[in-house]
């Protein structure tokens, strides 16, 4: 096998769903825009959440989202079901993360999420799945396959997932007129803080 090739094969295929998903993106991106907007005027943030690969996408989100001025924490669903449910308050967003929407963790804190009516904003693979179905705002996310020879492990999907929250995040900032000097004010130490030193 052919290093190198193989890799770049792999990269082909993620930079074929990034394109595919990226020339999908609709009224469905905006409405989202416009809730979490909305949400983060009231004085509210976004609760971000998924399960298996996508928690880990949703804690990178989430992180992104706060450091440019949308306030933002990570829901683990498991724990959820356990108390952390309360880190949920009327006004918030759910942003939740599932490739099928059929993840039985997040499924399982639909009826709790509706009762409280949080707004619920979904990137999946599948628009006809429970979760997005429970949904006021579904961004679709599908790809067509997995780079994984086995078409299983996810990797586009993330890939892709992770691009349209990084897309949401920076359109967010550019809408809330964020700017440079309130970027310095949240990063005081590191590199970046050095910067702005």
């Amino acid at each position: 096998m052919n290093f190198v090739k193989r890799a770049q094969q792999i990269i082909n295929i993620e930079l074929q769903g990034l394109k595919k998903v990226g020339s999908s993106l609709g009224k469905d991106f905006s409405q989202a825009v416009q809730l979490i907007l909305d949400c983060l005027a009231g004085g509210k943030k976004i609760v971000v959440t998924g399960i298996g690969k996508n928690l880990h996408i949703a804690q990178k989100l989430s992180a992104t989202l706060a450091s440019t001025g949308s306030t933002s924490v990570v829901l683990n669903p498991a724990q959820a079901m356990h108390g952390d449910l309360g880190i949920l308050n009327k006004g918030d967003i759910l942003l939740a993360l599932s490739y099928s929407g059929e993840s039985d963790e997040l499924v399982m804190l639909l009826p709790s999420v509706k009762r409280m009516d949080i707004k619920i904003i979904t990137l999946t693979g599948n628009r006809k799945s429970s979760l997005a179905k429970c949904s006021d705002v579904v961004i679709p996310v599908t790809v067509e396959r997995e780079a994984c020879p086995f078409n299983m492990a996810p990797t586009v999907s993330t890939t892709v997932t992770l691009a349209v929250g990084d897309a949401l995040a920076m359109v967010l900032l550019e809408a809330r007129g964020f700017k440079k000097e309130d970027y310095a004010k949240l990063h005081p130490g590191g590199a970046i803080g050095r910067n702005f030193a």
